[in-house]
């Protein structure tokens, strides 16, 4: 079941990409949408996917009756983003929907001046060039943003709050969205270097790189993992039995841990 707050935001994106379509739909028979994701279709973004058609249905569009969806998925590989969106372009879409972060949106951007781009960030849009500002977005671009990238700091805050004893923390980003992960990093190891806490890095952009990013963590046994913002780790799919092998082995690194202290 998708989780209302996402379920929310996704519901407001629809909303948001349908205002051009009203116009569109005066001048064309059915408005084509142009979608474009840096990851590709799987479970977790067929729950998304569903939750951005209702915002559209809520709008007056519904997918193959009155609107045409085109979709481009980049397979997690980022360097096909703006041949992606080109294809969007050539296609005359009336908007394009550039989600999972950052890298969409900019390949959007330089492709286009004038075809409307929505998008969902989780760093500053106005900091990364998307828009002037966020009262006054300006040009072709808007959307919403989370901050997330400039929330790490009071996640390792809330972390030490929730197991004061720690001390080592690991943190897993990926390359794949460097800005994401310089933001990231740049907050986080302040933030731990206030707290008298050691930061020990791991990148992963393949689902090969987590198993090791996860071996390096059974192995050394950190205190606790901080997981940075991405959209791979959070939408592939084939990711999963690696996530669940790993909590088993960070429970077991606690369980030893406490062992310890117990004895």
């Amino acid at each position: 079941m998708l989780d209302p707050r996402r379920r929310q935001f996704i519901t407001l994106l629809g909303s948001v990409a349908a205002w051009p379509l009203a116009a569109h739909a005066q001048q064309a028979a059915i408005p084509v949408i142009g979608f474009l994701n840096p990851t590709w279709l799987d479970a977790w973004m067929d729950r998304l996917l569903r939750g951005f058609r209702q915002g559209l249905k809520e709008t007056g569009f519904v997918e193959g009756e009155n609107v045409a969806i085109e979709y481009r998925w980049a397979d997690n590989q980022i360097d096909r983003l703006p041949a992606l969106a080109g294809e969007l372009v050539r296609r005359q879409v009336a908007v394009i929907v550039a989600t999972g972060g950052i890298p969409s949106p900019l390949a959007a951007k330089a492709a286009t001046t004038t075809i409307p781009i929505v998008f969902n960030v989780g760093d500053d849009p106005v900091r990364r060039g998307l828009i002037a500002s966020l009262a006054r977005p300006g040009g072709n671009l808007t959307g919403t943003n989370f901050f997330g990238a400039e929330l790490g700091a009071k996640r390792l805050e809330l972390l030490r709050e929730l197991v004061p004893a720690v001390t080592r923390v690991a943190v897993l980003v990926t390359p794949a969205d460097a800005a994401n992960t310089e933001t990231t990093l740049r907050d986080v190891e302040a933030a731990a270097r206030a707290m008298g806490l050691q930061i020990q890095v791991l990148n992963a952009s393949t689902s090969r790189e987590i198993d090791s990013a996860f071996a390096t963590v059974v192995r050394e046994r950190p205190d606790a993992l901080l997981v940075g913002p991405g959209a791979f780790f959070v939408s592939d799919a084939s990711n999963w039995p690696t996530w669940q092998h790993a909590a088993t082995s960070l429970q077991h690194i606690q369980f030893a841990k406490m062992s310890k202290l117990v004895d």
